[in-house]
């Protein structure tokens, strides 16, 4: 085969070689260079054409549905004076906030949080795409909750007339007040089977063993290989139905049966069963209702207040 020689060009030829590479080159860089370009400045930071892109196809991701470019642009400006008026306060979630916030996403996803950028990557999307969204969120949410805690405060009265408006119904009905502590026979990750099969045998000897709360925190506590945390008090309420039915058959100061978590084998020792009056969901549904419509009035005057006091400059 024969080879190009470049001491046998013309000074023509070599000049409309040099051309040709630097033409070939600058068009290989124009799609990068158009994705980098600043469409907006806020607050001194940019929003990018690649930032737009990541973040619409985020949204199709998400929502199934192609949303308006300006929509995506407005989206993202709320982003960055979230993430400024966060800096005013002290709220800024750190790396590791984020990274544990989106392992808890792929975890409800039933994946890891490898699988879930993977997931991500297929479809173009960035994990830093959505890690951007999750913190301006927290960042957010932690705000409002804060600064304005007294006016989402939902009264007790105003649920009360709200139930008999609607439906009359009972405001609260017997249920069950639960205290319990979390106990873990730790089994560390990438453990054989023998490993996890051996830790659960003596979590049931356990279970016919303990046969109080003090019994339960004295065990644990001395355990090298095992931790018991704090009580919790949960109501009926509070707890799905399969969780409740597993605690009203355990005697108080018994360890419910052994689960297979991602720590090791989890039990839970029940301290206390109460009976008690509690909500009904109708009334919880109504209160979680009206905390929404305050929250969600009270973010979006604080956001508009927030946004005429940046700076934003289009370009």
């Amino acid at each position: 085969m024969r080879t190009t020689d470049m001491t046998t060009f013309t000074p023509l030829n070599r000049l409309l070689f040099f051309v040709l590479v630097l033409a070939l080159a600058l068009t290989g860089s124009t799609g990068l260079l158009h994705a980098q370009s600043i469409v907006v400045m806020v607050n001194g930071e940019p929003i990018t054409e690649f930032d737009i892109e990541q973040r619409a196809k985020l949204e199709v991701l998400v929502s199934h549905k192609q949303p308006a470019r300006q929509e995506v642009i407005d989206t993202l400006i709320n982003e960055k004076v979230k993430i400024k008026e966060g800096k005013k306060y002290g709220v800024a979630p750190t790396s590791s906030d984020v990274e544990q916030s989106y392992a808890q996403m792929a975890s409800r996803m039933r994946l890891t949080s490898d699988q879930l950028t993977k997931t991500l990557e297929s479809k173009g999307v960035r994990a830093e795409t959505l890690k951007s969204r999750m913190k301006a969120e927290m960042v957010w949410s932690s705000l409002v909750r804060g600064r304005f805690k007294e006016r989402l405060q939902v009264g007790e009265k105003d649920v009360m007339s709200a139930v008999q408006a609607q439906s009359g119904d009972k405001l609260q009905i017997e249920g069950f007040e639960y205290k319990m502590q979390p106990v873990v026979l730790i089994v560390p990750r990438g453990s054989p089977q023998a490993t996890v099969d051996a830790r659960r045998k003596e979590a049931e000897a356990l279970r016919s063993r303990i046969q109080s709360c003090g019994e339960a925190n004295s065990y644990f506590r001395s355990m090298q290989n095992g931790a018991i945390r704090e009580m919790v008090t949960k109501s009926s309420a509070d707890l799905p139905e399969a969780l409740r039915k597993v605690l009203d058959d355990t005697p108080v100061g018994h360890l419910t049966p052994p689960e297979v978590t991602k720590q090791g084998i989890e039990m839970v020792v029940l301290c206390a069963r109460q009976q008690t009056m509690i909500d009904t969901p109708k009334k919880r549904e109504i209160r979680e209702k009206m905390f929404v419509e305050k929250y969600e009035t009270t973010s979006k005057n604080y956001l508009q207040e927030v946004r005429k006091a940046a700076m934003i400059e289009y370009r």
